[in-house]
């Protein structure tokens, strides 16, 4: 079995493979609480799958997306695999979003909303089971978010960082698997494709005048 995650905004996702079938799958708020929900939701969700022991390989979105659950995820993500001595998988957080079986064939444009006006954006071509060769994600205004896919001809999905109708979930990892848009990684060296850097360095920069890296 595959224990797969993500979290690439406010909503957490964990799903339990075996072969094709979700035999768990689990979702949590992760901004504005008292406590962490991501890993009590693994736990759960691979206890009711039968265990760690059932576990193969663990699959994590990689961003684009939100700093601190993208962070998070990949923490839990290479935490499990290292513990399980089990390989680890990454696959675009963006790709999930495209991946969702109910968007039918063409192509779609997916957008994550990445704060100061801007936008992560991918474009993909859906055919049934299949995203194609995904060209790499974008970090765009939004405007330009909107033309990118007029001129692509794709329909444009607006993904809420906080969640949304169609959004990333960790249940559509299959997909990406079968596509081959799921890669092993490096345990040691592998972290998420973040997009910028974390809004409170941001801050702390602006305020000193200086990267956070540089010591004064």
């Amino acid at each position: 079995m595959e224990l797969a995650l993500d979290a690439c905004g406010y909503i957490g996702t964990v799903a339990v493979f075996d072969g094709a079938t979700v035999v768990a799958s689990r979702e949590v708020v992760m901004r504005g609480e008292a406590e962490e929900r991501l890993m009590p939701a693994v736990v759960d969700a691979v206890m009711a799958a039968g265990g760690w022991d059932r576990l193969s390989a663990v699959w994590v979105g990689g961003g684009p997306g939100s700093f601190t659950p993208l962070r998070l995820a990949a923490s839990i993500a290479k935490g499990v695999a290292t513990a399980r001595r089990l390989p680890l998988h990454a696959g675009s957080s963006l790709a999930l979003a495209a991946a969702d079986p109910g968007l039918g064939d063409g192509r779609v444009a997916v957008a994550l909303d990445a704060m100061r006006g801007e936008v992560f954006v991918q474009l993909f071509e859906r055919h049934g089971n299949s995203l194609g060769a995904p060209a790499p994600w974008q970090r765009v205004a939004r405007d330009a978010a909107v033309e990118l896919a007029q001129r692509a001809g794709a329909r444009l999905l607006q993904l809420p960082v906080t969640g949304g109708e169609v959004r990333p979930h960790a249940a559509h990892f299959r997909l990406l698997h079968d596509a081959g848009l799921v890669m092993p990684v490096d345990l040691e060296r592998w972290e998420p494709e973040y997009g910028r850097l974390a809004e409170a360095q941001v801050v702390w920069e602006a305020r000193h005048g200086r990267p956070l890296s540089e010591r004064p």
